[in-house]
């Protein structure tokens, strides 16, 4: 009798014991996939990488290299911007600002508008050299508009407070100085700093 049940038993559990044996090799299938997948994203991420590397390095070289901002790494899109700059292309490189809002990184968009604030106070300086103070009060201006949203992205940024302080003394901000639409006599003064002994060489 008790080989009869031991029987009976053994019976009973080979279907569960089968059961267990396709689950085990369907869960050990599905990690198999999942691990194929994973291997697959990442090195297609590498893959990714090198191609921004050498974008940007072709870049930095020169290369005049066209990019898709929509889709394009923030780094392919500094690096881009830094080469139209370079090049006084701003029509262009305002361009990838005006699209800068696929940049998720603060830090890295804060990069992006130094940059351009930077350019514009290149030439604002210019202006002031040349005496051509009716160009440098507006590049100063959206300059310090750059600085204040890339300060507001990046407030730690040290380069970015020097250069913001450094604009702000080639043309100073009055509350109601200027206002929109206001009509000045043609023999108003220009407020600009013209007495200052020198914008600091080299910066911004």
């Amino acid at each position: 009798m008790a080989m009869s049940e031991t029987s009976l038993a053994s019976r009973m559990l080979l279907p569960v014991l089968a059961a267990l044996k396709k689950m085990r090799t369907a869960l050990f299938a599905a990690a198999l996939i999942a691990s194929v997948g994973a291997l697959a994203a990442l090195t297609w991420q590498i893959h990714e990488v090198r191609r921004d590397n050498v974008t940007v390095a072709a870049l930095k070289n020169g290369d005049d290299i066209a990019i898709d901002p929509r889709s394009a790494a923030p780094e392919v899109i500094i690096a881009r911007s830094i080469f139209l700059l370079q090049r006084d292309r701003r029509e262009e490189a305002q361009s990838l600002v005006d699209a800068s809002g696929t940049i998720r990184n603060p830090k890295q968009r804060a990069r992006l508008l130094y940059n351009h604030a930077n350019a514009r106070i290149r030439d604002a300086i210019a202006a002031v050299e040349r005496g051509d103070n009716d160009k440098a009060i507006p590049l100063t201006r959206l300059a310090k508009d750059e600085y204040r949203l890339a300060l507001r992205l990046d407030p730690d940024a040290w380069d970015i407070k020097y250069n913001f302080d450094v604009a702000m003394r080639i043309v100073r901000d009055f509350p109601g100085y200027e206002q929109e639409g206001e009509d000045l006599p043609p023999d108003a003064p220009k407020k600009l700093w013209t007495d200052l002994p020198g914008v600091p060489k080299g910066l911004p």
